[in-house]
């Protein structure tokens, strides 16, 4: 066991709240404890020297009783030394009365459970990795471009994997673009000539046209690629990857409402760029000049029958369009018909210049039908600020059609194979079988990145095709660490938001790579150095801790163990989780430390006038949140004892029959919102406590307690606020259910 110095705050309320010397007493009682001391303030110069002096060798953790770790980090962190904090302030004393015997019953316990903690944690040192300091682009548009580039002139190897016979992308057809800069008013002409010049003669990049990815794996610092370039198989090394694959245009031919394929004049944005590229406005029909031109905004987006997201770029597109066609023929007239008209930041003044063109029509509402007729389109209108309906007869029609990712759903093409290999061996249900694999059909042969993951080929992804990642918080990031979205893969966008998504991913790429170097862990738990260890003597190949991990970490065996990959985990804990025979830990956190810190509450036997209820919070937004309602003064009850933990699918199922098995009354789990808004921090946390519900009613059956002992709600860091009433609200319902049958025994 190691052994911990407790250093106790006295400032900031702490000391005048409480009883300090009954807490130095409880701290000399606790297994592990070396030295106990209190201090008026331990965050001043004195204090600093106290905590020096209690690094006496042999001395592994320091407890620090006072402020949230949110508060003064750096003050008590020393090197080769864990520090666990008990946040007494915000916890105890700003949210609870103070001089109460409940409120001192609550100190007692959290320092209780910090030494704990504190006295079984593990040290860790830093595992570092030997990494190839070069990063894989794969799409070679603008995003990819600009990826290649950023890293190259950072000083990494780049080996940039084109699927077309040319570098460029969309931006190859393109040959007027959006203003860049100031005043954001006149068209540019294409820049992709002197940025394919830099990229050709860039020694550090290396290019493959004509190039597709055979075979992916390995891990971050370590990844081993097998690419096909024409004819030939290229064997390489990378440290990261960048993923740019770009998009491609919804699909206009499922838009038969608006008038695409029944008349040759309704042309989709795309195909209206090449028209204006040869430098006549003309109708396809008959060649004639096209004077009236209507433009369509929101073909198929914002719709739920379509595409339901914005492009963001579209409404920029058409102005560009309606003035270059202007340009072209200066008696031409252009329509744009649209719900809103979005032109983001200083493109404003874009828009502006489009309105001040005699020429340029812009008219709220919402195109209900386009219908050939004998001299043209008729265009028809609702809705609209010049009557309830309208219509145009227009020359020539065009659809602004949404941006739809090029990617792949790589657990869809692994389950596609899993359910061909259990049909062809006869297991399972040969109906389910045979409806799924007709449901995923159309993911065959579709995979890009090739990665050789138990969870599929190619990057999880979200309903519309988008990489599923915590996109807020963490921009680039994907499912699979290392690999990082760039561009419109990622997100719509313009050209100038691609460039500079490429140079973030590869910033990011770079960052993988030296943390893969230094034997760290990526976001959130930046810098952590103790990844998972697995007693597989005691494995029973049940498959949950490969198959529920959010990161594709863990490959299998032949016999189905699992295979760590210690540079892809992201520390989430959701393996640990998971296991049903407990094999799994960390350095800092572990099945063990938590069933330890559970026992070290004391649970009174008088429920009338102390009830207990365990609370196990996330450490991202549920904890942060409390400890936020602690520091503005929100007061809740003093029942509760708060345990973090990584994620709430981090949760082992354990930890809650050990609290209900020593008397717990109630057990509330805080995580963040599921589903496909979530801002998990590891995306799928609380998808998976959610699923595993079912598990923890049925072991409450087992110990025949009610289900509503246990509640699981979903909270955000800016719920602060309210958190105190959702926990008071949980209490009085603990309260009306009486006491736990198991107190006392």
């Amino acid at each position: 066991m190691a052994k911990a110095a407790v250093l106790i705050c006295q400032g900031c309320d702490i000391g005048s709240s409480l009883d300090v010397d009954a807490l130095e007493r409880v701290a000399r009682g606790c297994e592990g404890v070396a030295s106990v001391r209190s201090l008026p303030f331990l965050c001043d110069e004195p204090g600093g020297k106290a905590v020096d002096q209690a690094l006496v060798p042999g001395l592994s953790s320091l407890v620090i009783a006072g402020c949230s770790a949110r508060f003064h980090a750096p003050t008590f962190t020393r090197a080769g030394c864990h520090t666990e904090r008990v946040s007494l302030r915000e916890l105890v004393v700003y949210s609870h009365q103070p001089k109460h015997e409940d409120t001192q019953m609550l100190a007692e316990d959290m320092l209780r459970m910090g030494i704990a903690r504190a006295t079984q944690v593990q040290p860790a040192e830093p595992q570092p990795l030997s990494v190839e300091r070069t990063v894989l682009v794969v799409g070679g548009g603008p995003s990819g471009l600009a990826a290649a580039r950023g890293a190259a002139r950072a000083g990494y190897a780049v080996v940039l994997v084109e699927r077309e016979p040319e570098l460029g992308g969309w931006l190859r057809t393109w040959q007027r673009t959006l203003p860049s800069r100031a005043p954001y008013r006149e068209l540019e002409e294409s820049r992709l000539q002197g940025l394919l010049d830099e990229i050709e003669k860039h020694p550090a990049i290396t290019v493959h046209r004509n190039a597709r990815l055979l075979r992916v794996s390995g891990q971050p610092g370590q990844f081993e690629v097998l690419l096909k370039s024409g004819e030939r198989e290229i064997a390489t090394k990378v440290g990261a990857i960048v993923q740019a694959t770009g998009w491609q245009p919804y699909p206009a031919s499922k838009l038969a409402h608006l008038g695409y394929g029944r008349s040759p004049d309704v042309v989709s944005n795309v195909e209206f760029e090449r028209v204006l590229a040869s430098g006549t406005v003309k109708r396809p029909s008959d060649g004639r000049p096209a004077r009236r031109i209507a433009f369509v905004q929101c073909a198929g987006s914002r719709d739920r029958n379509h595409l339901a997201y914005c492009s963001t770029v579209c409404c920029r597109v058409t102005l560009k369009q309606a003035l270059w066609a202007r340009e072209l023929d200066p008696a031409c007239e252009s329509y744009v018909l649209a719900k809103d008209i979005r032109t983001l930041g200083l493109h404003e003044d874009f828009y502006r210049r489009a309105q001040e063109d005699p020429g340029i029509f812009i008219s709220k509402g919402e195109v209900t039908e386009v219908e050939p007729t004998a001299t043209g389109v008729l265009v028809r209108m609702s809705t609209s600020q010049l009557g309830d309906a309208v219509e145009l007869e227009a020359d020539l029609v065009v659809l602004a059609t949404g941006m739809v990712p090029v990617s792949a759903d790589g657990p869809a093409i692994r389950a596609l194979k899993d359910a061909r290999a259990s049909l062809a061996k006869g297991e399972g249900d040969l109906p389910a079988l045979q409806a799924s694999i007709a449901r995923l059909q159309p993911h065959e042969g579709t995979d890009i990145l090739a990665l050789s993951y138990r969870q599929g080929p190619d990057l999880p992804v979200l309903e519309y095709g988008f990489p599923d990642s915590h996109f807020i918080c963490f921009p680039y990031e994907t499912r699979r660490t290392g690999i990082y979205a760039a561009g419109c893969l990622r997100a719509p966008g313009d050209l100038e938001s691609c460039r500079a998504d490429g140079e973030g991913a590869a910033l990011k790429a770079i960052q993988a790579i030296e943390h893969s170097a230094a034997g760290e862990a990526m976001h959130p738990r930046w810098g952590d150095v103790s990844p998972p260890t697995f007693n597989l003597q005691r494995c029973t190949q049940c498959k949950r801790c490969t198959e529920e991990c959010p990161f594709g970490t863990l490959d299998e065996d032949e016999k189905c163990t699992p295979k760590p990959n210690s540079a892809r985990c992201r520390r989430c804990g959701i393996c640990l989780g998971a296991c049903p025979e407990r094999i799994i830990s960390y350095a800092d956190y572990s099945v063990d430390m938590v069933v330890r810190m559970i026992k070290a509450i004391e649970v009174p036997d008088e429920f009338e006038e102390k009830p207990r209820i365990l609370m196990l919070l996330c450490e991202n937004d549920a904890y942060p949140a409390l400890e936020l309602a602690g520091f503005h003064r929100q007061r809740y009850s003093s029942y509760v004892r708060a345990i973090p933990v990584r994620c709430l699918g981090a949760i082992n199922v354990v930890w809650l029959s050990d609290a209900l098995g020593r008397g717990f009354d109630g057990i509330l789990l805080l995580g963040c919102k599921p589903g496909t808004e979530t801002q998990c921090h590891y995306t799928r946390g609380s998808d998976l406590m959610a699923t595993r519900s079912e598990n923890v009613k049925q072991k409450l059956k087992q110990m025949a307690l009610e289900e509503q002992r246990v509640r699981i709600e979903h909270v955000a860091l800016s719920d602060y606020l309210t958190l105190p009433g959702l926990i008071d609200g949980f209490v009085k319902q603990i309260e009306a259910l009486g006491p736990n049958p198991f107190k006392g025994s």
